[in-house]
C-alpha cells in the first residue's frame, strides 16, 4: 500500500513543505514541494498564521496520511531555534486539526536515511533526494529538500525495521547508520 507523507521543515523565514507517495519497495515519487515564506519585518503572530494557513492548505489539498516534521534541536542560535520551534508548534497543531498523526526526525537522522551518512551536508541530502525522486532537477531551496528527505525518511522508516535489522547484520550501511542515529536522538544527544 502506498504511504502519502507530508514533509515539514520548520522556519520563520523559509518553511520547506513536501508531499511524497512512497511504496512498500520504497519507490517514491514526488507529489508536491514548496516553501512557504514570511518577512522579518512582520510581527510574530502573523508571521506564524501565514505558516499555520499555508500547512492547512496543503493538508487539505494533498491529503497525507502522516506529517513528518523534524525535530527541533539546540543550536547557538537561541531567536531561531525560539522561531523554529514556534513555527513545529504550529504545524503540530495544523496536523492535528485534521487528525493526521505527527512523527518528528532529527537532522541526523534524516541524513543518515537518505544518505547513509548522519553527518552529510545540505548538498548531499538534495543530491540523494534528487536521485530518489529521480528529479530532473534539484529542489530549491534547501528548505524544500529538507522537507523531501524527512518524508521520505519517515516512510521508509515504516517498514524497515532498522534496529532489528541492524542487531541481525542484515542491514544495509546506511540503515545501520541510520539505526545508529536514532539511538543518540533518543538519548538526548
Amino acid at each position: 500500500m502506498t504511504l502519502r507523507v507530508m514533509g515539514v521543515d520548520p522556519g520563520l523565514t523559509r518553511c520547506g513543505l513536501a508531499v511524497v507517495d512512497v511504496e512498500p519497495n520504497r519507490h517514491s515519487t514526488l507529489v508536491a514541494v514548496g516553501v512557504v515564506g514570511t518577512e522579518a519585518g512582520r510581527s510574530l503572530d502573523q508571521r506564524l498564521l501565514v505558516i499555520s494557513d499555508a500547512v492547512d492548505a496543503w493538508l487539505d489539498l494533498h491529503q497525507p496520511q502522516v506529517l513528518a516534521v523534524e525535530r527541533v534541536f539546540s543550536q547557538l542560535n537561541v531567536s531561531t531555534v525560539m522561531g523554529t520551534a514556534q513555527a513545529s508548534g504550529v504545524i503540530i497543531v495544523a496536523a492535528a486539526r485534521h487528525g493526521i498523526p505527527v512523527a518528528l526526525h532529527t537532522p541526523t537522522e534524516v541524513k543518515a536515511a537518505v544518505t547513509g551518512n548522519g553527518q552529510s551536508d545540505k548538498v548531499a541530502v538534495t543530491k540523494m533526494v534528487t536521485k530518489i525522486l529521480r528529479l530532473d532537477t534539484p529542489p530549491r531551496p534547501a528548505d524544500a529538500a529538507d522537507a523531501l528527505a524527512l518524508a521520505i525518511t519517515h516512510a521508509w522508516r515504516r517498514g524497515v525495521g532498522l534496529a532489528a535489522a541492524g542487531a541481525a547484520g542484515s542491514a544495509t550501511p546506511a540503515q545501520r547508520l541510520w539505526a545508529e542515529a536514532e539511538v543518540k536522538a533518543r538519548r538526548g544527544r
